[in-house]
């Protein structure tokens, strides 16, 4: 695994955050060393495939990334006739992600067709699904397009259809927010980043990475029409929320 030296080795630390080939090469250090949780949320994507995904249906994976939570979703399903859609606007993202799903395909053997789409997420057709996963993607969106998206997803769903969305938060209380962010970056010293780093990697995803409450989330789920929502998983400013379409 290449270790995330970015913001260390960036002399001017001014460029804003962009998936391209240097972060797709040091992105799985990258998330294990700063978001905190990130392997547990992986794990419950595999629990709630086996759980909620049925025969003949689809799974979606808005993006993608490297492909962790297809694979996740992938080793996790349990029936048979399904198919796996992954999606990300990045090509340095899905040239690594093709290859590690080919990879992951060899060792596991999994019967579960994986069709990797390079593409704006916002314009894929989502039908017939029974899950769909956003891991840590909607905050990188335009605040104006989030609830269509949503709403995108939740019509897509079939009944009983499981929609899990993972997303840095920010807290209603400025006394709690400014503990989160504390700890949070105490975590990333806890795993061997300077200063320096940190501070840079804050200046780039400001006004990339725009984060919301979780109220906000919820109800943004609920005008969507999504019946059962909550956090099931915090850490620190990081949570993943679960969404369930009636039957």
């Amino acid at each position: 695994m290449a270790k995330d030296r970015i913001y260390a080795a960036n002399e001017t630390g001014d460029e804003p955050f962009r998936f391209n080939a240097d972060v797709a090469q040091v992105f799985p250090d990258m998330l294990r060393r700063s978001i905190p949780g990130y392997a547990a949320s992986l794990e419950a994507i595999g629990s709630l495939a086996a759980r909620y995904v049925t025969a003949g249906t689809n799974c979606y994976d808005l993006g993608c990334s490297l492909g962790a939570a297809t694979i996740a979703m992938r080793q996790g399903i349990r029936v048979p006739d399904c198919r796996i859609f992954a999606v990300d606007n990045a090509p340095a993202m899905i040239e690594r992600c093709e290859q590690l799903i080919a990879t992951d395909s060899q060792a596991h053997r999994s019967r579960t067709p994986v069709e990797v789409l390079l593409g704006d997420l916002r314009d894929v057709t989502i039908a017939n699904a029974t899950m769909v996963v956003m891991n840590y993607t909607l905050q990188f969106l335009d605040l104006a397009g989030r609830d269509a998206l949503i709403q995108k997803i939740f019509d897509g769903l079939r009944p009983g259809g499981l929609f899990l969305l993972s997303e840095k938060v920010v807290d209603t209380d400025p006394h709690m927010e400014t503990l989160l962010v504390d700890l949070h970056h105490e975590h990333k010293r806890r795993n061997a980043y300077s200063e320096l780093e940190i501070s840079r990697k804050r200046a780039a995803l400001e006004n990339v990475l725009i984060p919301e409450t979780v109220a906000a989330h919820r109800e943004r789920l609920e005008r969507a029409g999504f019946a059962h929502s909550g956090v099931w998983l915090r850490y620190f400013n990081f949570v993943s929320i679960v969404a369930i379409k009636s039957q």
